[in-house]
């Protein structure tokens, strides 16, 4: 099973600010706990940092781990989020787990957590944005 210690961490450069940090994994894989065949998905993680954010070769590394792994669908982004949180300690952290088809069913899994007593600070609208969807 992979390990949250391969996640490495550098000091956040603004840790009085909130801002977020999206990271689109595109190419995760890990296998069917029932078949052994290989499940497909697209990874989407958010988080707001506190003091640490992840270095993104780690993370790849980390993710790359996976492969040989057979894990649920829910099981698995539960676990990466519990391991994130665990080295970030993040105010805020969401991983979108979208799975490819599989047998005519797609999968998304979202799992989140906050620190206690955070709450974000509302956004703030701009002029032109009228509507646009995030791809995240």
């Amino acid at each position: 099973m992979p390990s949250a210690d391969a996640l490495s961490t550098f000091e956040n450069p603004k840790p009085e600010r909130d801002y977020t940090i999206e990271i689109e994994i595109p190419e995760f894989t890990c296998l069917c706990p029932m078949t052994g065949q290989p499940d497909f998905a697209t990874l989407r993680l958010q988080y707001v940092p506190d003091e640490r954010c992840v270095e993104l070769k780690s993370l790849k590394l980390y993710i790359h781990s996976w492969r040989d792994v057979g894990a649920f669908h829910e099981a698995v982004t539960n676990r990466m989020l519990e391991d994130l949180a665990a080295r970030l300690e993040p105010r805020f952290i969401r991983l979108t787990a979208e799975f490819n088809v599989r047998g005519g069913i797609y999968t998304t899994v979202i799992a989140e957590r906050s620190q206690r007593g955070w709450n974000p600070q509302p956004a703030v609208p701009l002029p032109g944005d009228g509507g646009r969807k995030r791809r995240i």
